[in-house]
């Protein structure tokens, strides 16, 4: 979220006429029914955002009452396939590749490191609310390099998890238009990327093959068969729910972070947070953590 979770971003530009205005009653009905189910809190500044991509949705199934389709949604078997739509319409998350450098710079350092201290280990890799696959072929990518410049086989994976299942079929794909790759060095662009006929460029079959998605709710996040973790990457995710949300999120990814691993959160995404098994890095650009060894 990201969006799991879940990264909410404004995107009103699917929405061509104004939404009509909720009741305050059905304002809270949604605000309940987000919170309980993935968790998102919808505070009133973002209410003009929830009423534009329910009524683009409600457009779309031929619904104009957002109550009726508040009904739809929490009943039945079709009413959860709906669900499932709607969630690809909140979670549209803001992201591009190698969106905070100096996260990436740090985990290339850490995974250099690692090679000295654990040689041939294969390490796993958690891109957490991997939306359209930018963070977690960044991941990918930073991967490949410092294991490239050690003259060593690319002995890794990456797992991406996010709750919008169409932004996961988009980072399974690794189709992307080009203005998305400008951030990327060109001797990257160069070696990661095929360039199309119609202007995308694609990710490379064989590191596109590093990456596996799976739908995350990050409520069932302790749920999830992920352990071991070398590296966990959770930005811009956390903003989306309460702190005492975040808190439990953190300390479950604590849990799925091998002894040594690094996790890497948004920066000011949660302050004064500590945790006994975690030790912070002395990098103020960024805000990153190394779990202790036992």
């Amino acid at each position: 979220m990201d969006a799991s979770a879940v990264q909410l971003e404004r995107s009103e530009q699917r929405v061509i006429e104004p939404p009509v205005e909720m009741l305050p009653t059905e304002f809270s009905d949604w605000q309940r029914l987000l919170e309980s189910r993935v968790g998102i809190v919808i505070n009133d500044r973002r209410r003009y955002f929830l009423q534009s991509h329910l009524t683009a949705r409600m457009r779309e199934v031929g619904i104009r009452d957002y109550a009726a389709y508040y009904r739809y949604v929490t009943q039945g078997v079709d009413g959860a396939i709906e669900w499932t739509s709607l969630l690809n319409h909140l979670t549209v998350q803001f992201t591009q590749f190698f969106r905070h450098t100096p996260s990436f710079e740090v985990m290339e350092s850490y995974l250099s490191e690692r090679l000295k201290t654990s040689p041939g280990k294969v390490w796993s890799l958690w891109s957490v609310g991997c939306s359209s696959g930018e963070e977690a072929y960044s991941m990918a990518i930073t991967a490949s390099e410092v294991l490239r410049h050690a003259g060593l086989p690319e002995t890794y994976g990456v797992f991406g998890t996010d709750i919008s299942s169409e932004a996961l079929n988009r980072a399974r794909l690794g189709l992307y238009m080009a203005q998305k790759v400008q951030s990327v060095e060109a001797s990257l662009r160069k070696r990661y990327f095929q360039d199309h006929a119609d202007g995308r460029l694609s990710i490379v079959p064989a590191l596109r093959s590093r990456l596996c998605c799976a739908r995350l709710n990050m409520l069932e996040l302790a749920k999830a068969p992920l352990s071991g973790m070398d590296v966990i990457f959770c930005q811009n995710v956390l903003i989306y729910f309460r702190r005492w949300l975040r808190k439990d999120i953190l300390n479950q990814l604590v849990n799925k972070l091998t002894p040594g691993g690094l996790l890497v959160i948004g920066v000011g995404e949660m302050s004064n947070w500590t945790h006994p098994e975690l030790v912070p890095l002395g990098d103020e650009r960024v805000l990153a953590f190394t779990r202790r060894v036992a």
